[in-house]
């Protein structure tokens, strides 16, 4: 067993300066250690889990498409994971642990997507006075609701990449930011109650900058292809100045940004981009929004959500007030939870926690059952 011990922790004797070791891994919970190194057992409790089977049915951002080309979050996960990787393995940085966050990034996203995000959010802060955020829930998810409310115990390192991954937040240059255990839960809970700091996170280590760069790269090119395969744009719409940078194809955007990062971040502390590539990414991220995310759902499709969201989390609620134990959420998710997670957690945030995991036909199944 010795030869297969080093054979599986061979690649961190060959890692770079600013890579981050296997051995500097640290859980919230102390445990036996097996054969794998710490973040290759992260990313087998992640892929494992049940909320990484729920990506499959996830909105990316177009919903309720008869295309089956058309990307699922699953799609962008992998995505993300794989262009994550690329960059580890140029960079000489740590692939499991790229792996491990870019696969767990999004396991708090709601059906629907960010549309569905944002009506979760406006119902949690009037009902628990805290924000919902899809980044902050996919550290919850891991935290304190897989393994029936007990949590995976997932290394902080992870949990500190898909807590910074945020995508929407694009910068030219990623500078990691070293965190204690203590700063990254109290860092954690502060995103709950003050909007301010999700827009000032910053991975703690250069793997989860990658992740977070990688997150913008997966999604950028592939949600116009989505969007043209729908026939909602033509490529002959996006700027002629964006293309000239990036190039007109998801594939080559990819290959541009990835060689551009590989140039300029190679044996250094910090992930970057050339100020050209970082201001066409920027460009074009603006021209997305104009052009796709707006549009992606009509006002009556984001106020039937919105309909669907609220009445759910009201029937839920009154569900549990009434102990109605023959009904779905206590037999789906409650009847299954430790006791760890029924005493700590707030009704409201039961059916906040309920929702959040739902797939997007699950959802309109709940919905279609009770309304």
């Amino acid at each position: 067993m010795n030869e297969v011990f080093e054979n599986m922790n061979r690649h961190d004797l060959y890692l770079g300066t600013y890579a981050t070791h296997n051995k500097d891994a640290i859980r919230l919970v102390d445990e036996t250690p097996d054969m794998r190194p710490s973040f290759f057992r992260d990313i087998d409790r992640i892929i494992y889990c049940l909320s990484y089977t729920r990506y499959i049915d996830k909105t990316q951002v177009f919903s309720n498409s008869e295309n089956d080309n058309i990307s699922k979050r699953m799609t962008h996960v992998q995505m993300v994971s794989k262009i994550a990787r690329t960059l580890a393995r140029a960079l000489n940085l740590n692939e499991d642990l790229t792996e491990a966050i870019a696969l767990g990034h999004d396991l708090g996203h709601v059906p629907f997507g960010h549309p569905g995000e944002a009506i979760l959010n406006r119902i949690s802060l009037e009902k628990t006075g805290r924000m919902f955020n899809h980044n902050v829930h996919s550290v919850r998810v891991l935290k304190d609701i897989e393994e029936h409310g007990k949590g995976s115990n997932i290394t902080i390192q992870v949990l500190d990449g898909i807590l910074c991954h945020n995508g929407e937040f694009v910068s030219d240059a990623y500078y990691p930011e070293p965190k204690t255990t203590e700063q990254f839960l109290q860092l954690y809970e502060s995103c709950y109650t003050d909007a301010s700091v999700l827009k000032t996170l910053h991975p703690m280590t250069l793997e989860g900058c990658l992740v977070r760069i990688s997150d913008i790269i997966a999604y950028i090119g592939r949600d116009i292809e989505d969007a043209i395969r729908l026939g909602a744009l033509s490529i002959s719409e996006v700027p002629k100045n964006i293309i000239e940078v990036l190039g007109s194809t998801n594939r080559e955007i990819i290959n541009t940004v990835i060689l551009d990062i590989i140039g300029n971040s190679l044996n250094q502390p910090y992930i970057k981009m050339s100020d050209k590539v970082y201001h066409a990414i920027k460009d074009l991220k603006a021209f997305n929004y104009e052009h796709i995310y707006t549009k992606a759902n009509t006002e009556e499709t984001l106020g039937q959500y919105e309909k669907m969201f609220r009445f759910l989390f009201d029937i839920y609620l009154e569900d549990i007030h009434e102990k109605r134990n023959e009904e779905d959420i206590y037999q789906v998710f409650l009847g299954n939870m430790s006791d760890r997670y029924l005493i700590n957690t707030s009704d409201e945030q039961k059916v906040i926690d309920f929702i959040a995991g739902m797939t997007d036909d699950y959802f309109q199944a709940q919905y279609d059952k009770r309304k």
